[in-house]
C-alpha cells in the first residue's frame, strides 16, 4: 500500500454500508450517482534542508593540532577538532579589536602596528581602514597554510588586503617577533587564540602569561597600545596585565551586530606613558 495517498474501501465495503441504511435514493431511470471521495496526497512534514560543510583543505600546526578550512551556506569557517575557532559570518569582535588600537593612530605619521594573528584577515581589513596612507601593518601568522587560504583568489577572504602597500605577512611565531623588536609598534593587537585557554596551539598560551605580556609590552612604542581578544572575559588574565605594570580596559563585543553575548577586548597600555609622535626603528 502506497502510504502516501488516502485509502478509499473497496466497492463491496461500499455496497454493505448502503445496505444497511436503505435503498438509495437515486432518481428514476438515473444510473448510479454515488461520488467516490477525491483523492488527496499526503506529503511528509517539510524540515529545512541542512547545508553540510564543504571541508576545502586542512593544515597541522607545529603542535599538531588540525585546522581545516571549510565552507558553509556561502560563509568561510576554520575549525579545530570539529569546533567553529572564526567564520567570515561572525567578525565585529575582530574588526573592533583592530578599532580599539588603530583609530587614535591615524593621525600619527608613520604608524606602526603588529597584527598578530592573521585569521580570516578581518582585524587586517579594520586596521588598514582605520590607518593612515603612511602607517605600516606587519601581520605575523604561524600556520602557513592559513596565509595560503587568504591569498587564493578561488577563496573570497583577505586577497586585497593582503596586496595593500602598507600590509606584510610573515609566516613566523609571533613571540620571536615580538621579542625581536623592543620599542618599536605603536600598537599591537593579538588574536592568535581563544584567550588564555589556548584552543589551537599549546604554545600559544605562553603570550597571555607574565613573561609573554612583559615581552609584548616592551615591543611598544612610548604610549603604544597593547590589545588581546578573547572568546570570554578572563578576570585571572587581567589580573596578569595589571601585574606586568600596565593599565587595562576591557571592552565587550559582540561576534556579530545581533549577539546578545560579547567577547572581551583587553587594551593595555603601560602606566603614566602618553602619546609621543616620535618615529622608531623599523621591525625586524
Amino acid at each position: 500500500m502506497s502510504p502516501d495517498r488516502t485509502v478509499v474501501p473497496p466497492n463491496d465495503t461500499l455496497q454493505a454500508s448502503e445496505a444497511t441504511s436503505g435503498p438509495a435514493r437515486h432518481p428514476a431511470g438515473a444510473s448510479d450517482c454515488r461520488r467516490r471521495p477525491r483523492l488527496s496526497p499526503v506529503f511528509p512534514p517539510r524540515h529545512p534542508r541542512v547545508k553540510r560543510f564543504e571541508r576545502l583543505d586542512e593544515a597541522t600546526a607545529p603542535d599538531g593540532t588540525i585546522l581545516a578550512l571549510c565552507r558553509h551556506d556561502g560563509a568561510y569557517v576554520i575549525r579545530v577538532a570539529g569546533v567553529e575557532l572564526m567564520s567570515t559570518r561572525r567578525h565585529h569582535s575582530e574588526d573592533r579589536l583592530a578599532e580599539l588600537v588603530c583609530a587614535p593612530l591615524a593621525n600619527i605619521a608613520g604608524a606602526r602596528v603588529l597584527v598578530g594573528g592573521l585569521g580570516l584577515g578581518f582585524t587586517l581589513r579594520a586596521a588598514l581602514r582605520a590607518l593612515g596612507d603612511d602607517a605600516h601593518v606587519l601581520v605575523v601568522e604561524l600556520v602557513e597554510a592559513v596565509i595560503r587560504w587568504n591569498a587564493d583568489p578561488a577563496y573570497d577572504l583577505a586577497g586585497p588586503a593582503l596586496r595593500d602597500p602598507r600590509a606584510t605577512v610573515r609566516h613566523d611565531d609571533v613571540a620571536h617577533v615580538l621579542a625581536a623588536n623592543p620599542g618599536t609598534f605603536d600598537g599591537i593587537t593579538l588574536d592568535v587564540d581563544n584567550g588564555a585557554d589556548a584552543l589551537t596551539t599549546a604554545g600559544n598560551a605562553r603570550l597571555y602569561r607574565d613573561a609573554g605580556i612583559r615581552t609584548a609590552a616592551a615591543a611598544l612604542r612610548h604610549g603604544g597600545r597593547l590589545a588581546y581578544w578573547s572568546a570570554v572575559p578572563d578576570a585571572a588574565f587581567a589580573d596578569a596585565l595589571r601585574g606586568a605594570g600596565l593599565t587595562v580596559e576591557l571592552t565587550r563585543a559582540p561576534a556579530h551586530a545581533t549577539a546578545k553575548s560579547g567577547h572581551a577586548l583587553y587594551v593595555a597600555r603601560r602606566a603614566g606613558e602618553s602619546r609621543v609622535n616620535v618615529l622608531g626603528p623599523p621591525a625586524a
